[in-house]
């Protein structure tokens, strides 16, 4: 694993280290609370921009880029409110959350919106099961697909691992 990510003067000591998952990679339980933690803030952004825009009868394209966009917000605000509570000056804080999430927020995306795109729920109404339906099914598959991918990127001292310096 990349030590480089960790920095001196953290409580982070070796046996922290070892729980998420030690020098041959990181543990899937690791793996799968990072993903968790950034789908909770996509969830919420995506779930408020694809509210808004259906309420506002927005068109698809509108709506999604809304949607994509609080995703990407709130994704990494949930990071930088952690990092900042860790001490973290909001300019450090910031690289450190674009490095942790981007990528995870970026496959969550991709899956979830063409989840939603490819099951027709883009012209479903508010009131409708198939737009919720699509949307957490969505979130379903992102998560089950992001997991390896997160779990792949903390076992080389990427995405979510330089977050872990600052727990």
């Amino acid at each position: 694993m990349d030590h480089t990510a960790h920095h001196t003067g953290t409580a982070h000591g070796h046996a922290a280290h070892q729980a998420h998952g030690g020098h041959g990679g990181a543990s899937w339980a690791t793996a799968a609370k990072a993903t968790l933690h950034c789908l909770t803030g996509c969830a919420i952004g995506e779930i408020l921009g694809m509210v808004i825009g259906t309420a506002l009868l927005r068109g698809n394209v509108p709506t999604m880029v809304l949607a994509i966009t609080l995703a990407f917000v709130f994704g990494y605000s949930f990071t930088l409110f952690a990092l900042r509570r860790a001490g973290l000056d909001f300019r450090s804080a910031v690289k450190v959350a674009l490095a942790a999430d981007t990528v995870s927020i970026a496959i969550m995306e991709l899956v979830d919106n063409g989840v939603i795109a490819l099951s027709g729920a883009m012209d479903a109404h508010l009131s409708d099961a198939l737009f919720w339906t699509a949307l957490l099914g969505g979130f379903a598959v992102a998560f089950v697909i992001t997991t390896p991918v997160n779990k792949w990127m903390i076992g080389r001292g990427k995405g979510h691992a330089v977050v872990h310096a600052y727990h």
